[in-house]
């Protein structure tokens, strides 16, 4: 698996929140910083954030301290993000597509069903000055990235009743994420979308409430769905990489040393993630076996006919305010 560096973004933010006129902390005076995120501790990215939170208090010498609540147990993402944009000192865990609600629409399209061909595609997308020039754009809306080369892993599709082809998709509740981009997505796919909390997941599929979820397969196993539904339909429709975000307001309250020690820690702990999660990959797929959940693997021709399915998606772009031929200009970023 292709890793990426975002030494890059890094600069873009820390020269933002360099030039700001808001006050720096004192010098020598320590910060914790609350990390609220939907995953569970024991999932590869709950691992990676420990590991991250060790890095940094090493690195640091004590002066920046993470404080972890995993489970979604400080707050759902869009709140978290909100409190964030007012200057709270929270860091979450987020993406494109709900970057794209907070003012950036452009970087939704990288949460689209079958945007992505490889990870190399995606890693080269990462390094273009178009990812730059969107990752500033971010940061005036109030959001400065702290890493983006954090593999969250290819999306599959669980569903309680066996899904091969998108027409066994139509009229299935499926969850997504709230953001506008996932619901579209899996719209466009067929489906009857539901935005919902990771954290209600279990519970909706097992009375019925959604028929189905779609998630990496840590992410699937580690909520526990598989004791409720039964089918896994390894689809890859999104290649996700996911972020780490800060609210702008509260970096421009750190020292240039604090900052960048965070954008170093956040990565060099990315890379670690990358590492559990394609180690994951294996191991979480034959944990669903074992609780006896059919998977399926898509033929090439399968693979294409949903790729087909959701081509509708990408002729939105007037929906999501995106920008005149996005889907061309990111292709040619990525060398297609």
């Amino acid at each position: 698996m292709m890793l990426t560096s975002s030494a890059a973004i890094a600069a873009v933010a820390l020269t933002a929140c360099s030039g700001s006129s808001a006050p720096s902390t004192a010098e020598g005076q320590p910060v914790t910083i609350q990390v609220g995120f939907e995953n569970t501790a024991d999932e590869p990215i709950g691992q990676a954030v420990q590991h991250w939170a060790e890095l940094l208090e090493e690195q640091s010498d004590g002066d920046i301290t993470l404080e972890l609540f995993p489970s979604s147990a400080l707050g759902s993402k869009s709140e978290l993000i909100d409190q964030m944009v007012l200057g709270e000192n929270i860091i979450t865990i987020a993406d494109g597509a709900f970057y794209a609600d907070y003012g950036v629409p452009d970087m939704g399209i990288m949460y689209g069903p079958f945007f992505f061909d490889t990870w190399d595609d995606v890693w080269t997308l990462l390094d273009s000055d178009w990812y730059a020039e969107q990752s500033g754009l971010l940061d005036e809306k109030g959001l400065t990235l702290l890493a983006s080369n954090w593999v969250y892993g290819e999306r599959h599709l669980m569903t309680n009743s066996p899904v091969i082809a998108p027409g066994d998709l139509r009229g299935q509740k499926i969850r997504l994420a709230n953001a506008k981009i996932y619901i579209e997505g899996f719209a466009a796919l067929g489906a009857t979308p539901v935005g919902m909390d990771l954290s209600d997941v279990y519970s909706s599929l097992q009375s019925g409430v959604i028929d189905g979820v779609e998630n990496p397969l840590s992410t699937l196993y580690g909520g526990s769905f598989q004791e409720v539904s039964k089918n896994v339909l390894l689809t890859g429709h999104i290649k996700n990489f996911t972020t780490w975000v800060a609210g702008s307001t509260f970096m421009d309250t750190l020292t240039d040393e604090q900052q960048q020690l965070l954008y170093d820690t956040a990565e060099e702990a990315g890379l670690y993630n990358n590492e559990l999660q394609e180690k994951a990959d294996v191991e979480y797929r034959q944990l669903l076996d074992d609780a006896g959940v059919a998977i399926t693997e898509l033929t090439d021709e399968q693979r294409a006919e949903w790729a087909d399915a959701g081509k509708s998606f990408y002729e939105m772009g007037d929906t999501f305010g995106w920008s005149d031929d996005l889907y061309d200009v990111t292709r040619e970023a990525m060398g297609k």
